[in-house]
């Protein structure tokens, strides 16, 4: 055999000797198995792409069909919630929106004549205030980083409301719709109310604080619950899940207002007086399907028309709170939003000092963040509804 026939046997045996251990080496399963699977995933992510590249070739999917997030998103809502909440039609509001619109189409002429004028005239054509305000906002979103625009329309803003003269009120959540809305329901209550300021020595006005509170929380957080119930039938929102009732008791919390009442070691105990206001009767029944399957406790309290006892439980927590601080030494009578916030939080985080905070859960009214404490300090100082709910002189036992 010529040395060249057997270099190449020799290069012949080399080759079957590797493809006999690579062989060898792909039947062991802890290869064979990770092996497939890469190459099972490389094979279908390229037929992916190639069918992606063949639909953009033809046209049937385009670039512009990638959905995404307007980075200003967030402002349209803001734009479409300020319209739809609070947006008011009557003579005094129509007048006011006028003059905003004209004097921002005037700052918005310093910058941009050219949609000033488009603005100008949609107002001149329409009389829309709110068409004409809404065209201001579209090119305020666009004119957001712009500083110069946006300080003369801060000056400008701030100049209309030194001049405005309007009966609207100063705390500015009382001058949405709701408000008025909520001021209906809150009258046709009026009975149950003083009932349960009679029994518990409570100011019913101080009652009235806590139930702001929760309902005003509420015109944001279930905006379809006051389209349906407080806007068009004046009635007061019932919470029938965790909270309960028109103030939004939880179930734990009204059990211990009911075991305070009987503890004559809790300091939290009224007197013997107060120890069977809650006691249950028997002969009355307050099933219903809205509450079937609860306890006795929250099917009082989720009543969908009487709300008695939504008002006793709030103002017998609320005065359980005063005796609390009172024997610590820190009797709070003169604080509704101290009261208010504490109704909110629970008794867990009723701990007498001398230097208590207002707060409680926060919530958006308008475009405003409002705490809970806040609000039923403003509602009870501000003198609204007291031609129903007047100002008794004392918090408590103030027909004594």
């Amino acid at each position: 055999m010529q040395p060249n026939n057997i270099h190449f046997v020799i290069q012949g045996l080399n080759f079957m000797s590797f493809l006999s251990r690579m062989r060898n080496f792909f039947s062991n399963k802890w290869v064979r198995i990770p092996y497939l699977i890469l190459l099972y995933l490389f094979a279908c992510i390229g037929a992916g792409l190639l069918l992606v590249w063949l639909l953009f070739q033809s046209g049937a999917v385009s670039s512009n069909d990638i959905g995404l997030v307007d980075p200003n998103n967030r402002y349209f809502q803001e734009m479409d919630d300020k319209y739809n909440q609070g947006f008011k039609k009557d003579s005094i509001n129509v007048i006011k929106h006028r003059y905003e619109a004209l004097n921002r189409i005037l700052v918005l002429n310093r910058y941009y004549p050219l949609n000033a004028n488009y603005i100008l005239k949609a107002w001149t054509d329409t009389k829309d205030e709110k068409l004409t305000l809404r065209m201001l906002d579209a090119v305020d979103i666009r004119l957001k980083g712009n500083s110069n625009y946006q300080l003369d329309l801060a000056e400008m803003k701030g100049n209309l409301s030194v001049r405005q003269n309007t009966n609207l009120s100063v705390f500015e959540w009382m001058n949405i719709a709701e408000w008025q809305a909520f001021k209906a329901a809150v009258v046709k209550d009026k009975f149950y109310i003083d009932s349960a300021s009679k029994v518990s020595g409570v100011e019913p006005r101080l009652i009235v604080a806590c139930l702001v509170g929760e309902q005003i929380r509420l015109f944001n957080s279930k905006r379809e619950s006051y389209k349906r119930y407080i806007g068009p039938l004046k009635i007061l929102v019932v919470e029938n899940n965790l909270s309960y009732g028109v103030t939004g008791i939880k179930e734990n919390t009204a059990k211990n207002i009911e075991r305070n009442l009987k503890d004559k070691n809790s300091s939290y105990y009224l007197g013997e007086k107060y120890s069977n206001l809650l006691d249950y009767d028997s002969i009355q029944n307050f099933d219903a399907p809205v509450n079937e399957g609860m306890s006795p406790t929250v099917k009082r309290l989720v009543q969908m028309k009487n709300h008695y006892y939504s008002y006793l439980y709030t103002a017998l927590f609320v005065k359980q709170i005063k005796m609390q601080w009172e024997r610590a030494g820190y009797p709070i009578d003169d604080r509704p939003e101290i009261f208010a916030s504490l109704f909110n939080l629970g008794f867990n985080k009723s701990k007498p000092k001398s230097n208590p905070e207002v707060g409680g859960s926060s919530f958006e009214v308008g475009n405003s963040i409002y705490s809970f404490g806040a609000v039923a300090f403003e509602f009870y100082y501000s003198g609204e509804l007291q031609e129903v709910f007047p100002f008794k002189g004392s918090s408590f036992d103030f027909e004594k």
